[in-house]
């Protein structure tokens, strides 16, 4: 194949890309008034029969279809060799985390990390295996679950895992994971899943548009605050290097330095580590000093 026509191939994919992500911010944003809509009936309701309703992100709302995650693959993420993640560095990582002035994003006095996607979505499928690879460096995972992204979108059925009723803990920070619907088609758009309380909805809609990040993708999912000093909007990879894959050859790869699925995702994993090295104060060391680490964020 020739120089041009490679140009021209990836020329077309961008365009495909950015009409697919123009059209999934006009859906969400139908999805959000149209939730705005059924809260208030909920509200009105509850105030007719007395009851009270509480809502919490991930515990308050309908199942997903997503499945637990093996216990497997689950260690694969959280066991990547130090000389892997060294030898990646930032890897193939094609959009960094974006700093902001911003108030300190907390939670019981350690620092908070905010992810608001959906299923459905292919580039929030490539983004969470990233976010769960850094953040399994901090901390330990319970009930990850495992989907995949819608197969009608761009990239269809990418194997992914889910955060919907995931928990995760950690000494050093917390993090709160919203899917907003299921990758389950319903009328012009999917199944609703996770609603954000009104204080999260606040972060997002302030913090993942202009002038904090770029017009090409203000409005995007995913979308991942870093403890109120970085942001992440959309993929920051391509994400079609994990089309045709299992769950089992995405985990099993990422151990590879060599393999462009360990170049996209524990280079995108070494990034988002690196900006949480920043707002922990550089703990534990053990991770924060990694030269694949320290190498990503520079």
């Amino acid at each position: 194949m020739g120089k041009g026509s490679r140009t021209r191939e990836a020329a077309q994919l961008r365009v495909a890309q950015m009409r697919a992500e123009e059209a999934r911010r006009d859906k969400r944003h139908r999805m959000m008034v149209a939730w705005g809509s059924v809260a208030g009936v909920l509200v009105l309701v509850a105030a007719l029969v007395g009851v009270k309703i509480a809502t919490n992100g991930t515990q308050s709302t309908p199942a997903s279809a997503a499945g637990l995650a093996s216990p497997a693959i689950v260690s694969e993420l959280s066991t990547v060799p130090s000389a892997t993640t060294n030898a990646v560095g930032a890897g193939s990582v094609t959009t960094k985390p974006v700093a902001i002035t911003a108030p300190a994003l907390t939670s019981g006095g350690l620092p908070r990390i905010l992810y608001d996607g959906a299923e459905y979505c292919p580039f929030c499928a490539g983004e969470r295996w990233a976010v769960a690879v850094a953040l399994s460096r901090f901390g330990t995972w319970s009930n990850l679950g495992v989907t995949t992204s819608s197969s009608t979108d761009i990239y269809p059925s990418t194997a992914t895992l889910a955060f919907h009723g995931a928990t995760y803990t950690s000494s050093y920070l917390t993090f709160t994971g919203y899917e907003e619907t299921t990758n389950q088609p319903q009328g012009s758009s999917y199944v609703p899943l996770d609603t954000l309380p009104s204080a999260d909805q606040a972060i997002v809609s302030k913090y993942d548009a202009v002038p904090y990040v770029s017009s090409s993708s203000a409005g995007s999912i995913p979308f991942v605050d870093i403890g109120g000093q970085f942001v992440i909007s959309g993929a920051s990879y391509d994400v079609s290097v994990l089309q045709g894959k299992t769950h089992e050859q995405i985990a099993a790869a990422l151990k590879d330095p060599t393999s462009a699925i360990s170049k996209a995702i524990i280079g995108t994993a070494n990034v988002i580590t690196a900006d949480i090295c920043k707002v922990t104060h550089n703990v534990p060391a053990s991770v924060c000093t990694l030269p694949g680490v320290v190498s990503a964020g520079a």
